[in-house]
């Protein structure tokens, strides 16, 4: 069974004895149909919700900067920015090697360089970019004000949109396809008023997430000794 909408309404009622879907009916099917597409949607939303930066939802942005202007929006689909990964990119014409931006903090922006962005008929304030910063609106801003036209480059975790028509694929490896559709099995039991089957599906379901935290968020490449190492005065008493 391919893995997209389709695929996975289909395995919802193959387990509740349903007719299956096809991709010409697919579209116009209501009643129960209708609750097992939400059904779905609603598990992959609890899977998403459930941790800010799955990597499946990682994005690599690139953004072209306009020369004299600072502040820029997210893209519409952003969830968290990592803002540690802010570099622009090395550009060969402009002569500029790949230069990582430094964090600099709004207040900061405020207090040194606020008039830089009223200041546009002066363009020798303009250069590579050096530091980028983050707005209370949902916009980042770079410092100094770009004089070229920049390629910028940063990660983002994307807000998950919902399946729509039968070819869509959800963002989440094929292979927690059968955790996706143990949570689409509670919200469906629950839907009937099937309490029993919906409690034990929903563990499945949690059980299914924590394994996939396991996998993707709770990793670590290298273990630092944190602990404060105490010089002891060769004059100390020791027993």
């Amino acid at each position: 069974m391919a893995y997209n909408f389709l695929g996975l309404v289909n395995d919802i009622n193959r387990k509740l004895n349903e007719v299956e879907l096809t991709s010409a009916n697919f579209a116009s099917a209501n009643g129960f149909y209708s609750t097992a597409k939400d059904a779905i949607n609603s598990s992959i939303r609890h899977i998403n919700q459930s941790q800010f930066e799955w990597p499946f939802n990682h994005v690599e942005q690139e953004e072209t900067l306009t020369p004299g202007t600072i502040r820029y929006a997210y893209p519409a689909d952003a969830k968290t920015i990592d803002f540690d990964s802010f570099r622009i990119k090395r550009n060969s014409t402009f002569g500029n090697t790949t230069q990582k931006l430094s964090i600099m903090a709004y207040e900061d922006y405020l207090e040194e360089y606020l008039d830089d962005e009223y200041n546009t008929s002066n363009t020798s304030i303009r250069s590579l970019p050096q530091r980028v910063f983050r707005t209370p609106d949902q916009k980042f801003g770079v410092h100094p004000s770009p004089d070229k036209a920049y390629e910028l480059v940063y990660e983002y975790y994307r807000l998950p949109v919902d399946l729509e028509n039968a070819t869509d694929v959800p963002a989440l490896p094929e292979q927690f396809r059968s955790i996706i559709v143990d949570g689409a099995m509670y919200y469906a039991y629950t839907f009937r008023g099937n309490t029993q089957d919906a409690t034990l599906h929903l563990q499945k379901f949690e059980d299914g997430i924590k394994n996939m935290r396991t996998l993707y968020i709770n990793r670590y490449d290298y273990v630092r000794d944190t602990r404060v190492v105490r010089n002891i005065s060769s004059n100390a008493r020791v027993g």
